[in-house]
């Protein structure tokens, strides 16, 4: 393809596919344990710290990510702090993120007129640190989510029992909130702050609804959030359309055909099912006739 002889445009699928896949991984944890909005408070976290970097003249990829490690610990002691209200502790530190963020751009001017960049990312403009960054993001996720694949299948259905089985429960979580921060943090350049759930929860979402399993789940996800960013970096070639943008509206689609087509098999496996009942009460119904006939004429016409 044309496009794939540029060089940033194979960054850019290169980061898409290093992001799509450990996110979309994270998505289907998150979900389950009733922390979708996680990714989207940490993204306004890091959005802070992007503005703080470019304050302070500092890297702001760098500021970016070191303020949303910050951030995910924050949010796991709020948590604490709320055990039957955990859902509190997003709400207080994305309030604080956020309100954070703006104060600290309109004292820097440059931040300011560049603000739609980081709301909405560039995987296009995507440079060797963020690269590599990404990299390193990704690799660390998967060994985390394989060598505690087994822990952290417990603590999504039920923490208490985990608890009570001697598991690490207190640092496996924090573990997680840590990397939950990681990744949202390497994948603002890519869609940006206002759209850095799409790309954790959207695939997580429809895998969630059709998948059998567990790790089917897992497959599909990052099935779906490959084929999302693909296709949404090559309509964004192809129409000159914002990449992270498009690369949002692909999973929306990609979930809405995804949900319409599993109601349409349900729909379609149901009326088999009530076709195949009544095929078999019909037989069933006249197996009687059909044997009480044999049994006449077996008897030389004469009726038992």
């Amino acid at each position: 393809m044309e496009m794939l002889h540029y060089d940033f445009m194979q960054r850019a699928f290169f980061a898409g596919a290093l992001i799509a896949v450990i996110a979309s991984v994270l998505g289907v944890y998150l979900l389950l344990r009733r922390q979708a909005l996680m990714a989207d408070m940490l993204s306004h976290v890091s959005l802070a710290g992007i503005a703080a970097g470019a304050l302070l003249h500092l890297n702001p990829t760098v500021s970016g990510f070191v303020v949303a490690l910050v951030g995910a610990v924050a949010v796991e002691y709020v948590r604490r702090t709320y055990k039957s209200y955990s859902e509190i502790s997003i709400a207080i530190i994305m309030v604080g993120g956020l309100s954070t963020a703006v104060i600290l751009m309109s004292m820097n001017s440059a931040v300011n007129k560049s603000f739609s960049s980081y709301l909405f990312g560039s995987v296009v403009a995507v440079n060797r640190t963020e690269l590599l960054l990404m990299l390193a993001v990704t690799v660390l996720g998967a060994v985390f989510f394989y060598l505690l694949r087994r822990p952290l299948y417990q603590m999504t259905f039920d923490e208490d029992t985990a608890k009570t089985n001697g598991l690490p429960v207190k640092w496996i979580s924090m573990g997680f909130s840590v990397l939950t921060g990681m990744i949202v943090a390497a994948a603002m350049p890519i869609v940006g702050v206002l759209l850095v759930s799409s790309l954790i929860v959207l695939p997580a979402s429809l895998a969630i609804r059709i998948a059998p399993s567990f790790r089917a789940a897992l497959w599909i996800a990052m099935i779906a959030a490959l084929c999302g960013v693909f296709s949404g970096l090559t309509a964004s070639y192809e129409f000159s359309t914002p990449p992270g943008a498009t690369i949002a509206l692909s999973l929306l689609l990609m979930l809405l055909a995804g949900i319409a087509l599993q109601k349409i098999v349900v729909r379609f496996g149901k009326r088999t099912n009530r076709k195949r009942d009544w095929t078999e009460s019909e037989s069933e119904a006249r197996i009687p006739r059909l044997s009480n006939k044999y049994s006449y004429v077996q008897s030389g016409g004469k009726e038992e």
